[in-house]
């Protein structure tokens, strides 16, 4: 039960009703059992995020970055694909519309991902809409539609499916900061010679390989790292966001065939007798 607050604790001006109503509506959305289904599921699987997201936080610092910078990318920036591709461009000193633009490149999978949650919550108001956004991950957006194929119905349906939908997205978001905040306080610690920086891209690597589950998905990675090795000479690490280019267009012309279904047999006659269709 929901107790009021007291005369004189009762948040004073426009931010801090804002602030009220939102931790009122958090703490409803909390107390939702599958809330802590959600942050359970995500828990176990945050646990090898936490490698990458520590490398990355270390991989900023060592290339350049003050603490500030740093640490405002990893609030700001929440996707560690987007974080790898931007660092050496902005430690190369490129021109800000070839970072942006080799994020977009990277990030284009979450226009997909919109695309799908965007009947699961158009119920939504934009800027509700917009913070989720940016909550939620790649590995919470496929935890989510696993256990939620199809979009809610009824208002009982919408609460659980956004409870549950936090509880990830809670879970995933403190355990990234936390270890990226400690890679990069703790990263000047380390000696160069480590080449610690390099860490966080095996680990993107790693994550890559065990998504690419379908042939046209390794089809696709390996059109992309062709691309990117052959346009290697292009200035400012272009050669990335050419390569995401030509396999987003490869995949495009493929994709149809990739969903042909396979033939079937044709039907055995009966011994002894005739066939009619």
């Amino acid at each position: 039960m929901n107790m009021p607050l007291p005369p004189g604790m009762k948040p004073r001006g426009r931010v801090g009703s804002w602030l009220s109503h939102r931790v009122d509506a958090f703490s409803r959305i909390a107390r939702h059992p599958l809330y802590w289904v959600g942050a359970r599921e995500m828990a176990g699987v945050s646990v090898g995020l936490t490698a990458w997201s520590f490398m990355t936080g270390v991989a900023m610092v060592k290339s350049g970055m003050s603490l500030t910078e740093a640490v405002l990318m990893t609030l700001l920036v929440y996707a560690g694909s987007a974080q790898l591709a931007a660092i050496p461009l902005i430690a190369a000193g490129a021109p800000m519309w070839v970072i942006l633009a080799t994020a977009f490149c990277v990030n284009l999978r979450f226009v997909v991902f919109s695309l799908h949650l965007r009947d699961y919550f158009m119920f939504l108001p934009r800027a509700r809409r917009m913070y989720l956004g940016y909550f939620t991950g790649d590995v919470t957006y496929v935890l989510f539609t696993s256990r939620f194929p199809h979009p809610a119905q009824t208002d009982t349906q919408k609460r659980a499916q956004m409870a549950y939908l936090w509880g990830g997205n809670v879970t995933n978001w403190m355990a990234w900061q936390t270890m990226s905040l400690l890679g990069i306080f703790v990263g000047n610690a380390f000696p160069a010679r480590w080449g610690l920086e390099f860490a966080g891209t095996l680990a993107l690597l790693a994550m890559a390989c065990s998504l690419a589950s379908t042939r046209l998905r390794v089809f696709s990675a390996v059109v992309a790292g062709a691309a990117a090795v052959a346009m290697f000479g292009i200035p400012y690490r272009l050669n990335i966001v050419a390569a995401i280019m030509v396999a987003v267009a490869a995949c495009l012309l493929l994709e149809p065939y990739s969903r042909v279904p396979p033939r079937r047999p044709p039907a055995k006659t009966p011994a002894g007798g005739e066939h009619h269709g």
